[in-house]
C-alpha cells in the first residue's frame, strides 16, 4: 500500500511485518467504523510504545544530565513525554495524513487532534520495537523525539516561567483570554491567547482551557526568546 511505503520512507525505517504499522496507523473510530475484529485498532501498540518510550527517555536523560537530581530529572522527562510535546513531534514525519480514522473523526479535525498524534507516534515506537526490537525503536525516539530538548523543558512549566519573566521584564501584567472553542462535546478544543497588557504575545489550543493556556504560555516563551 502506497500511504504505508510513504511513511516508511519518511521514518527511515522499512518493516518486515507492514502489519504492524497499519495497525499503529488505525484509530479505534476506523476499527469500529469498518466492523474490524476486536483489538484491530492502535491502542494495545500505545500501550507498549508508551513503555519503550519512557525507559529511552530515561536513559537519555540519565546519561545526558549527569548533575540532574531525580525530581528534576521526572520533570524533565514528562515535558517530553507529555501529549503536547508528542503531537509536536509527530508534525515533521506528517503523521496525521497517514492515519486510518473514521469519518466522523476525520471531518471534525482528527488529523490534527494532539490525544490522536500522540497516541498513534507511541504506537509506532511500540510496532517498531516488535518489529525490529529494541535498537531500531530507540534509533526512532533519538530521531523524531529527543530532539531540541532545551525547549521542550520549557514545556512543563511554561506558565511559571513565563509569568517570573514578565514579572522580571515587564511593567504590564500577563493574562489569558479564551478566545474560541470548537468541536463536539466529547472532544472539545478550547482557543486561548497570552497577553502581556494589550499584546498578543503567544496563543495554544488544547482539550481544557489549562492545556491551551500551557501551550500558549510556551509559544509566547520561544516568541520572546527570538526577539531577545
Amino acid at each position: 500500500m502506497q500511504q504505508l511505503k510513504e511513511f516508511q520512507e519518511k521514518i527511515n525505517y522499512k518493516f518486515k511485518n507492514e502489519g504492524l504499522l497499519r495497525q499503529a496507523l488505525t484509530h479505534s473510530s476506523y476499527a469500529n467504523e469498518k466492523r474490524m475484529k476486536k483489538l484491530s485498532d492502535n491502542e494495545r501498540l500505545e500501550f507498549l510504545g508508551d513503555a519503550v518510550l519512557e525507559i529511552v527517555t530515561s536513559e537519555f536523560l540519565f546519561k545526558q544530565y549527569r548533575d540532574v537530581p531525580e525530581g528534576d530529572l521526572t520533570k524533565l522527562r514528562a515535558s517530553i513525554v507529555c501529549e503536547q510535546t508528542l503531537a509536536l513531534c509527530a508534525r515533521p514525519m506528517k503523521l496525521g495524513d497517514y492515519l486510518f480514522l473514521g469519518k466522523g473523526e476525520n471531518l471534525t479535525g482528527g488529523r490534527d487532534r494532539k490525544s490522536i498524534l500522540s497516541d498513534a507516534l507511541e504506537a509506532v515506537i511500540g510496532a517498531i520495537y516488535l518489529d525490529g526490537g529494541f535498537t531500531n525503536a530507540k534509533e526512532f525516539v533519538h530521531q523524531f523525539v529527543l530532539t531540541d530538548i532545551e525547549n521542550k523543558k520549557l514545556f512543563y512549566d511554561s506558565k511559571t516561567i513565563l509569568q517570573e519573566v514578565v514579572q522580571g521584564q515587564f511593567t504590564e501584567e500577563l493574562n489569558y483570554v479564551l478566545v474560541g472553542e470548537h468541536g463536539p462535546d466529547h472532544a472539545k478544543v478550547f482557543n486561548v491567547e497570552a497577553h502581556i497588557g494589550d499584546k498578543v504575545v503567544g496563543s495554544g489550543e488544547g482539550p481544557t482551557k489549562k492545556a491551551a493556556e500551557q501551550e500558549a504560555a510556551y509559544n509566547a516563551l520561544l516568541a520572546l526568546k527570538k526577539e531577545r
